[in-house]
């Protein structure tokens, strides 16, 4: 039988997924400015960019699953 995950372990792979989704996020636009042949301060600001989108998308799933954890730990 398999024993239910402690906190510790939940909050790692939460932590896990985020830094996925932001890496996934965040690698996309320079990756993307490449196939333009961009100068390095376009592809710096492509990064930057893709960066701040990241965190706001990170930072929207984290808000939207907190609507589905237990109320105390949900963020308002």
């Amino acid at each position: 039988m398999v024993e239910p995950m402690s906190r510790e372990e939940r909050d790692a792979g939460n932590r896990k997924v985020k830094i996925g989704f932001l890496l996934l996020v965040a690698v996309s636009p320079p990756l993307i400015a490449m196939l333009g042949d961009p100068t390095p301060a376009q592809l710096a600001i492509a990064a930057v960019g893709g960066l701040l989108l990241g965190l706001l998308v990170v930072w929207y799933l984290s808000r939207l699953a907190a609507e589905f954890t237990d109320g105390s730990r949900r963020l308002r």
